[in-house]
């Protein structure tokens, strides 16, 4: 079966269209003068359960933004998981701080709080959490974690539209939240994202970083803070907004789908699936997630002879990447600092034998989710 028989995406219609030409024919396309991104903001905070939501060009300004706000600079130390997209990383560098890496649960492919609070030093100011694949990382453990040593949480929910922990939904359960809306996406617009918090004063120093320097209700040439300019057309909040009104309906898809495919993958033998939680009350399904020991290219090139080559290996851990440690060292280096290194195994380990079905093939029928099942388990055997 090839590839075309399964979802496309993005997923769209009449309504994006429509939308797209109100904005047009309002002559108002930059959000100074109109009011769709504002009204985005608003619907998505509801959506998140954040009091506040920032949109701005991206995911991975979002996160650099976040952490500016939140008064990391130059010098301070982020913890991010090695196993992650670059942005999480870079976004620290972005800001003059420094990503130290702590090392994720093989389970889970998510950051590990007790190596997390491992390689907390004097300088720490902040963890960069990530919801990878759309499942909520341990957030009782790492706000406990802020708490008890001063530092900001940010939650990287790129891949985490929609999910919740303990029925909270993610991004303002720490201090801060980002979120992407990027091509791949489960909300998109092609690209943009959004920063979302329950604190006023976070919020409105984002939204001074996002809109060069301005205050809301300020002048237009009065700049209290140094900003960048990162504003959200809207074109792109008006896609988004419809986007936002699909999402509950494609994610019960997705989740059906993700239910079979564990049901018909976890009693396979040579295959590992992230164990149940109940804390995660809505995953984000944004990836589905298995390791195959011993076995991950031969289930890909099964997978890619079957149709379903966007089947994909994965990140190569950041620890292991040679321009974020260069970065890095440089800062350290000039300020006469000590660059924080820690043995991070388990992304080593995970980086071999993971495989990622992305989001799209979760919205295909029940016979093509039965037909990747049995792709991978008769490449397994």
């Amino acid at each position: 079966m090839g590839d075309h028989t399964m979802t496309s995406w993005p997923q769209y219609g009449t309504e994006e269209a429509d939308a797209l030409l109100e904005v047009l024919n309002s002559g108002k396309w930059g959000s100074t003068s109109g009011d769709v991104v504002a009204t985005f903001e608003r619907e998505f905070a509801a959506y998140q359960q954040a009091g506040h939501a920032v949109c701005l060009a991206n995911g991975t300004l979002a996160i650099a933004v976040a952490l500016k706000a939140a008064g990391v600079g130059i010098g301070d130390e982020v913890i991010v998981p090695p196993y992650t997209f670059i942005a999480t990383a870079s976004a620290a560098l972005f800001v003059g701080a420094v990503p130290v890496f702590a090392d994720v649960d093989p389970d889970t492919h998510l950051l590990d709080p007790v190596a997390t609070e491992a390689a907390i030093t004097e300088r720490t100011k902040a963890v960069v959490v990530v919801h990878l694949a759309g499942r909520p990382a341990d957030m009782d453990a790492f706000t406990a974690l802020g708490a008890k040593h001063g530092m900001t949480i940010v939650e990287d929910a790129a891949q985490a539209h929609g999910a919740a922990y303990k029925g909270r939904a993610v991004g303002a359960i720490g201090d801060l939240g980002t979120f992407s809306f990027q091509s791949s996406k489960n909300i998109t617009a092609g690209e943009g994202g959004v920063v979302v918090t329950d604190s006023p004063e976070l919020a409105g120093a984002v939204y001074s970083l996002v809109n060069v320097g301005r205050v809301p209700g300020g002048g237009w040439y009065q700049h209290e803070t140094v900003g960048y300019n990162l504003r959200l057309t809207e074109f792109q909040a008006a896609i988004l907004r419809v986007q936002l009104r699909r999402h509950p309906q494609l994610q019960e898809v997705r989740e059906g789908n993700a239910r079979l495919l564990t049901d018909l993958l976890e009693k396979a033998h040579g295959i590992q699936l992230a164990p149940d939680d109940p804390a995660i009350t809505a995953h984000g399904r944004h990836l589905f997630m298995l390791r195959v020991p011993g076995r991950r290219d031969a289930v890909l090139e099964a997978l890619r002879a079957a149709g379903f080559d966007r089947a994909s290996s994965g990140y190569v851990p950041l620890h292991r990447n040679a321009a974020v440690l260069r970065e890095s060292q440089a800062i350290t280096t000039r300020l006469g600092q000590p660059y924080p290194e820690h043995p991070c195994p388990n992304a080593d380990l995970v980086s071999t034998d993971t495989i990622w079905l992305p989001q799209p093939y979760l919205l295909g029928t029940e016979d093509e989710t039965r037909a990747i099942a049995d792709t991978i388990a008769n490449a397994v055997s």
